[in-house]
């Protein structure tokens, strides 16, 4: 058997190389790293050894470069990914989040921290945690509930089966999610005689798991049986390469198509069956119509407790539930009746199944009554004269935005509004990262989506509050030259937060800046702030000026940034549907104490049904 001696991280960075999607593109599109002890001299060696084959980035963060490598995955369509190195102690520990991002989204996601000393002689060594029950744990055990695959490479050759395993987690639809490689730093640097055959490139195929016919044959069955069914669109259409299997699906059966956050833009905004958002951030269309189906067939969704109303949505003890979904875990949540298979496969055999039978097609008077009502909030004012709203700054952005824009966001107002008010024309126009709805993920997000799809047009939606969690990958767009829009949107602290906290009664208690104990109020130049950062920023002062920005933006390099101060009080109507969040038995506030009488009536009606 032919050998090449290598070191471990050395072994490591030519394999990840070699390794492919089933296009022959290489599966990782490089790495982001932040050297520091516990990787530099070993990973860091390497990685300088195979700069000119495998690209290594540089960030500020190592959350925020996480993210950008899990927005570049999904909007890749899981097709590629990127992976993050990171030191010992925090450096580790800072991408903790960042895995429990991707591993809520079903996204792939490879992460190498370094570790301690495998042969424990200087231990403590810098930033090392001991547990002073157990020897073998170490910081990086906290990966191990927000993984999909973790294990701690303690010998050069333990690399022979952690890495297949690792890439085999990436690349399975049912198991896809982030991978932690926790990797020891004396190990790193340790020689080793590998097979020179585990370095040959490999293809990763796209397992596509059909359907058992038995469920197939339940499922349609049930169809047969059905009324007035309605489709729930998740994130698994996106992933399967299924937005056209399903238009063609409810088009032949003329079956109403609503969508959850991740499932958004799998059918264009204004295609007939399209009933648009569902749920607690949805369309009064969307939410009527699946109030009347007698049967609800998701499509990818992890039916999240915003898509379904914290499930009163589906809570009829009359309505049947099936969940098409490649993931056994999911295709079975809430006693539905499972059709567990790959998306595009299940839905093309289904209808197969289903002939010819059509449903009658839903009225077009739900959806423009929807639109009628929210289609004048997000129209530019007459005279800006009061603060504008979020809305008319989406409105604005919309009408700025063109067949390759993708609107992205991730939490705070933003992604409620969009939900409800973005017309997203294709597949792959709206991004939003609501499974772990993670403050910080917008920036460092825009920048990953643009390295995916280099020809979008990429606008990224962020509050004052998601901005200050986490804008230090602005500069890292700056350096690299990526142009991409941000949009600041300034209500001056957490405007979400403050009008959910006034819906359950409560006082508006720190949550906006004026709100919270302060000896001098706060006063932050975000247009300033970004621009100290390589970013061209500007503040403007009226919806007419943010549409002028935004024309210029067109035309500017590298990252540009508007600046738009915002009301933190209006809201789009939430489309008829309840949100479960807890209010307190026992209250001094009268207010609070007439929402909890509303909420039990809620838990009561709910336990009704």
């Amino acid at each position: 058997m032919s050998t090449i001696r290598l070191t471990a991280a050395q072994a490591m960075v030519k394999y990840i190389a070699a390794q492919l999607n089933e296009e022959g593109e290489p599966f990782l599109a490089g790495i982001w790293a932040i050297f520091g002890h516990g990787n530099v001299a070993g990973l860091g060696e390497a990685l300088h050894g195979a700069r000119d084959e495998f690209r290594t980035y540089r960030g500020h963060n190592e959350q925020t470069m996480a993210h950008a490598a899990i927005a570049y995955a999904k909007q890749s369509g899981r097709k590629r990914a990127m992976a993050v190195t990171s030191s010992i102690g925090p450096g580790a520990t800072n991408m903790v989040t960042a895995a429990a991002l991707a591993h809520v989204n079903r996204l792939p996601l490879l992460l190498i921290p370094g570790d301690v000393f495998a042969n424990r002689g200087p231990d403590p060594v810098l930033q090392q945690i001991e547990d002073f029950g157990d020897g073998t744990t170490s910081a990086n055990d906290c990966f191990k509930p927000v993984t999909r695959y973790f294990d701690r490479i303690m010998r050069p050759e333990q690399l022979l089966t952690a890495l297949p395993r690792a890439f085999r987690t990436m690349t399975d639809p049912a198991d896809c999610g982030p991978v932690c490689l926790s990797f020891c730093q004396d190990v790193q640097a340790e020689a080793y005689d590998w097979p020179e055959a585990f370095f040959a490139p490999r293809i990763w195929q796209t397992r596509r798991p059909r359907p058992d016919e038995g469920e197939l044959a339940r499922v349609a069955d049930l169809l047969k049986a059905a009324k007035s069914p309605v489709i729930v669109a998740g994130g698994g259409v996106h992933y399967a390469g299924a937005c056209a299997a399903l238009q063609c699906f409810a088009e032949a059966h003329q079956i109403p198509v609503v969508e959850s956050q991740a499932g958004k833009s799998a059918l264009a905004w204004d295609h007939p069956l399209n009933l648009g958002p569902v749920g607690v951030t949805g369309a009064g269309s969307a939410n009527e119509v699946c109030a009347g189906a007698d049967l609800v067939l998701g499509v990818g969704t992890r039916f999240q407790d915003f898509t379904t109303g914290s499930w009163n949505l589906f809570q009829n003890p009359a309505r049947t539930l099936v969940s098409l979904n490649v993931a056994a875990y999911d295709a079975m949540k809430h006693g539905a009746e499972p059709l567990c298979c790959d998306a595009r496969v299940g839905l093309e055999l289904l209808g197969a199944a289903l002939g010819d039978l059509q449903f009658a097609a839903p009225s077009a008077a739900l959806k423009e009554a929807w639109f009628s009502a929210v289609d004048p909030l997000t129209a530019a004012p007459r005279e800006d004269i009061q603060l504008p709203t979020d809305q008319q700054v989406i409105g604005a952005v919309q009408r700025a935005s063109g067949p390759d824009t993708v609107v992205m966001c991730a939490a705070g107002t933003m992604p409620g509004e969009l939900h409800k008010l973005w017309k997203a024309p294709r597949p792959g126009a709206y991004h939003m990262e609501y499974g772990y709805s993670c403050m910080g993920y917008e920036i460092a997000g825009a920048m990953g989506i643009k390295m995916a799809q280099p020809e979008r047009d990429v606008v990224c939606m962020i509050g004052d509050g998601s901005y200050m969690m986490a804008n230090s990958e602005l500069a890292t767009a700056a350096m690299l030259g990526i142009d991409m829009t941000v949009v600041i949107t300034d209500n001056r602290g957490y405007g979400c937060i403050n009008r959910l906290q006034m819906g359950t009664g409560g006082a508006e208690f720190n949550n906006l800046l004026d709100h919270s104990h302060h000896v001098t109020p706060s006063n932050i130049d975000f247009a300033a702030h970004a621009a100290s950062m390589g970013a061209a920023a500007v503040h403007v002062s009226s919806i007419a000026e943010l549409e002028a920005a935004l024309s210029r933006a067109k035309s500017a390099n590298g990252p540009f940034v508007v600046v738009i101060d915002t009301d933190p009080y209006p809201s789009t109507p939430d489309g008829g549907h309840w949100w479960d969040v807890a209010v307190p038995e026992v209250s001094e506030r009268a207010e609070v104490r007439a929402k909890r009488a509303e909420y039990e009536k809620q838990i009561k009606a709910r336990a009704l049904n």
